[in-house]
């Protein structure tokens, strides 16, 4: 008896183990595959009959130095952090007070809305590109970024307030109505209750709008021409990629650079994104 236990729990040990290995490797495998990239020289990514997977030449820098010294990578990075920054700002303090509202109002028509306000991030960006464009146009907003900052808002506040509505609903009211009975406003329980309950969800926010912003393309590209005024999610792809030339190294040194604060972001605070996706949904 007590060797088959030991037995089942070796078993058990082995799996999970195994699995968890196996799902590291998966997910860091395309960091290891932008890494080895970045230093490989042209001609060891070029020739069919080498490893792909080590350094069969000396490693070089020749990529770095044409990211760093021939681009204006540095410059999308700030960019793209200036706007992310500000478009947080802006989703937070548009939705959070939105989804409130929206998760206290009795009745039938606080889902209703709800569910209006995420439909519209439901449209895709193909079709509102070009009346976007001459909304940006009218404002005179052409090529800055003050364009997309204006613009991402507009589908990051929706998908935010549909998603913390589900979360503040999660929150007994009865806990705000004692705080009031003890002196508090309604503001002021807001404030001191229930966003730090509800600290998960708004972190998810956070995360899903910055890293939006550094993905996006479209609205990117539509709006803004000069390179100087780019983010890294369309300055790489259109500087580093010439005709039919693509300059692996470059590329994939941008993209681990840009990837590498959000992989962390998302390891750091893993279990609260995962609850805000999650325990919002479940009253």
């Amino acid at each position: 008896m007590a060797l088959g236990l030991r037995t089942r729990r070796a078993v058990r040990s082995v799996f999970r183990w195994g699995t968890l290995v196996t799902f590291a490797v998966l997910l860091a495998f395309p960091f290891y595959w932008m890494l080895i990239t970045t230093f490989k020289q042209t001609s060891d990514l070029y020739n069919l009959k080498n490893d792909p997977f080590i350094f069969n030449e000396a490693p070089t820098l020749a990529h770095l130095r044409l990211l760093f010294g021939e681009t204006l990578f540095l410059r999308w990075l700030g960019n793209t952090a200036f706007a992310g920054i500000l478009v947080v700002a802006i989703t937070l303090l548009l939705s959070v007070p939105a989804a409130y509202a929206l998760a206290r109002l009795t009745g039938r028509w606080g889902s209703r809305i709800g569910i209006g306000i995420f439909l519209t991030y439901l449209v895709p960006p193909t079709l509102l590109f070009i009346p976007l464009s001459r909304i940006v146009a009218w404002l005179g907003l052409q090529d800055t970024l003050w364009a997309i900052i204006v613009v991402y808002p507009s589908f990051t506040i929706p998908f935010s307030t549909w998603l913390l509505m589900g979360f503040f609903k999660s929150v007994p009211p009865e806990l705000e109505d004692a705080a009031m009975v003890d002196g508090l406003t309604r503001f002021q329980a807001f404030l001191k209750l229930v966003v730090p309950i509800s600290l998960s969800g708004i972190l998810t926010v956070v995360i899903f709008t910055f890293t939006l912003v550094t993905q996006e393309f479209v609205y990117a590209l539509t709006f803004i021409s000069s390179a100087s005024h780019q983010t890294v999610g369309v300055g790489v792809p259109i500087y580093l990629v010439r005709g039919d030339v693509y300059y692996w190294g470059a590329l994939m040194g941008a993209c681990l650079i840009a990837s590498l604060p959000i992989g962390l972001l998302y390891n750091l605070f893993l279990d609260r994104f995962i609850a805000g996706f999650t325990f919002g949904s479940v009253k």
